[in-house]
């Protein structure tokens, strides 16, 4: 059949031409970009996909930044605990050369003194002036901010608080009580009644070691009271005279919890059984340190193995988390609370709430640094960083160590050189448990997420590859293919373009 006026050949051949340019045009922008998707039409599907798996990667590499800067912030935070944790140091030493009654001249202790004043002055200087991007990160200003704190508390540390909304109850709940180590020594009356010429041989002994006493017959309980006490920094044992009854004088551990124990061990009871029938040791009544158990008697005679009574560490929950309890202390650490509360000794004996809401509420501050992909309290890592000027190391019922400066209570010429040795050691313990928090903050927290996140964005970057990358082996095999087609195209569109020449050759 032949036509002049339409050449179907040739219409065919020029719409597979253009379908063989289209797929050679695709193979030379794949080739050139090296991406398969460059526009919508090329896979609607798959750039969605990837356009996602994209803003994943962005987020990650975020992430990844936001946690290497937390790990500078930690370094230059810790350079600064790391030279105040040195200050205190040489305070220890100062402090323990001036301790000395004699054989040490006023000249001396002034010496000591400007020592001791030039170095809280250090402490100070480096708390205010550590800093990262002019932001001071050892006064205070990344510490957690509080309110509303119940009288039962007596000192708290929030190290680490995620919350959302204006603020976070801090809810505690006493159900063991702390306890003391404690029993009671009854003499049967008012002073000692033994045999004439002999004496009353008594080792106390407490956690902090042990003291052997000797009394002899008439000495008053108050005296004996007396001498125990004097020896109370070498046993840690306190003497008191029974509130309940004037014949008795109460033993108590100085501190609270199940490390804390009072120990009584008669060496030689001079007779006193024979004389007084009510002699003995008494341990308190169950869960109450402070009340003779009338029927827990040891006599004297039966107490020269040593009659024991451990204190006990307070239990219950923060936040409806099991705490862990040392002392009056309770600590509690979780992804979005770590606290450590001490309450007071009235309180740590209540079971029950303290307070009558929330313990206390955290309102605000910390340093808040975001690990996830996208911004949410669930990628956000908290972490509280306390102040360590002067007066904030120490406590409340030990005191601060701006305490020892000129003039203060605790100074070194004329202060209380033993208040000041356990205000050193509360500092140094603060620090360290600071510096301690920042290392495992570092190591745990920053560096297993930054090897997570690395291993999520090069899995995420693999997967965005595999979506939205040309396959270079793939694209130059359909290149040499189109190219042919084309070529092919090309020359069977020039023989359809002849083919109405064909027809004229009937009019002769």
């Amino acid at each position: 059949m032949s036509r002049i006026n339409t050449n179907v050949q040739s219409m065919i051949s020029q719409r597979v031409l253009a379908t063989n340019n289209g797929n050679l045009s695709q193979s030379l922008e794949r080739l050139s970009t090296g991406l398969k998707i460059n526009r919508g039409k090329d896979d609607p599907a798959g750039l969605i996909a990837s356009q996602n798996l994209t803003v994943e990667q962005k987020g990650i590499s975020g992430a990844i930044t936001n946690a290497e800067r937390a790990d500078q912030v930690a370094n230059i935070a810790e350079s600064g605990l790391a030279e105040v944790s040195t200050m205190l140091e040489e305070l220890q030493g100062a402090i323990t050369n001036t301790a000395n009654k004699a054989g040490i001249s006023d000249e001396e202790k002034q010496a000591n003194q400007l020592v001791v004043d030039s170095i809280l002055q250090t402490i100070d200087r480096v708390s205010s002036s550590t800093n990262f991007q002019g932001i001071k990160l050892l006064n205070g200003n990344y510490d957690y901010k509080t309110s509303s704190i119940a009288s039962g508390i007596s000192d708290f540390r929030i190290r680490s608080a995620k919350y959302s909304g204006a603020s976070m109850g801090v809810d505690v709940t006493v159900t063991q009580s702390a306890q003391q180590g404690g029993m009671f020594l009854s003499m049967g009356g008012t002073s000692l009644d033994i045999g004439t010429g002999s004496s009353f041989v008594v080792e106390i002994s407490g956690s902090k070691g042990a003291r052997e006493f000797t009394f002899s017959s008439g000495t008053s309980l108050t005296k004996i009271r007396d001498a125990i006490n004097t020896f109370s920094d070498v046993t840690g044992v306190t003497a008191s005279l029974s509130t309940a009854s004037s014949t008795s004088i109460s033993l108590k551990s100085s501190d609270f919890g199940s490390s804390e124990f009072v120990a009584v061990k008669v060496i030689d009871d001079g007779g006193i059984n024979t004389a007084v029938s009510a002699a003995g040791v008494y341990k308190g009544k169950a869960g109450d340190v402070l009340t003779k158990d009338s029927s827990a008697k040891t006599a004297f005679t039966a107490a020269t193995n040593s009659v024991i009574d451990y204190g006990q560490d307070i239990g219950g929950t923060i936040n409806g988390l099991a705490i862990s309890g040392k002392g009056k202390t309770a600590r509690v650490s979780s992804d979005f609370l770590d606290a450590q509360i001490t309450l007071s000794d009235s309180a740590s004996r209540t079971l029950g709430n303290v307070g009558t809401g929330s313990a206390l509420y955290v309102t605000g501050g910390g340093a808040e640094f975001q690990f996830g992909s996208k911004v949410s309290i669930a990628g956000a890592v908290n972490m509280g960083i306390q102040s360590v000027a002067s007066n904030k190391l120490g406590n409340s019922t030990l005191g601060y160590l701006n305490s020892l400066a000129s003039g203060r209570s605790n100074n070194v010429i004329n202060g209380d050189t033993n208040a000041a040795q356990k205000i050193i050691s509360e500092s140094i313990a603060q620090v360290s448990q600071q510096r301690g928090s920042l290392g495992t903050f570092q190591k745990n927290t920053i560096g297993s997420t930054i090897r997570s996140l690395n291993v999520s964005l090069e899995n995420t970057a693999a997967a965005n590859s595999m979506i939205k990358d040309a396959d270079f082996a793939s694209e130059t095999a359909q290149l040499t293919r189109s190219q042919i087609l084309v070529s092919a195209s090309t020359n069977i569109l020039a023989l359809s373009n002849q083919a109405p020449n064909s027809a004229l050759q009937l009019l002769g």
